[in-house]
């Protein structure tokens, strides 16, 4: 808990007191990267409100995944229209084996589509 606070961080535990859930914020969505010149999005909102639902896209915690910072829920429609870009903006890569790639994670947003098994990726993180 020291850790995750000292981080800016707050962790809320389960129910079930089987996991904790990490609470951020409130954070700026869009920061500006000063070697490119530019605002860029950074952000996980999209991510914390779809994945928070089940496959009916039903949850009882939908309105705590992604909140402005005053609590207040972010609207559905807004969260499906940055959905909705992010996937009309993607780039899939054609991986083949043995590829590499190479990815600034404070640009670019990352994610996996859906994919047939087996598949083996090995990642490492750089400061």
């Amino acid at each position: 808990m020291a850790r995750a606070a000292k981080l800016g961080m707050k962790l809320e535990w389960i129910k079930d007191g089987s996991s904790a859930r990490i609470i951020m914020g409130p954070i700026p969505a869009i920061k500006y990267d000063r070697p490119r010149d530019r605002k860029i999005w950074f952000n996980g909102m999209v991510a914390a409100y779809t994945i928070s639902r089940d496959d009916n896209g039903q949850s009882d915690e939908l309105t705590k995944a992604a909140a402005f910072g005053n609590g207040d829920p972010l609207p559905s429609d807004i969260v499906y229209d940055c959905l909705q870009i992010m996937e009309e903006e993607s780039v899939a890569i054609p991986w083949q084996k043995g590829d590499v790639l190479l990815i600034d994670n404070c640009v670019v947003l990352h994610a996996r589509k859906i994919f047939t098994p087996p598949r083996r990726v090995l990642a490492a993180l750089c400061k």
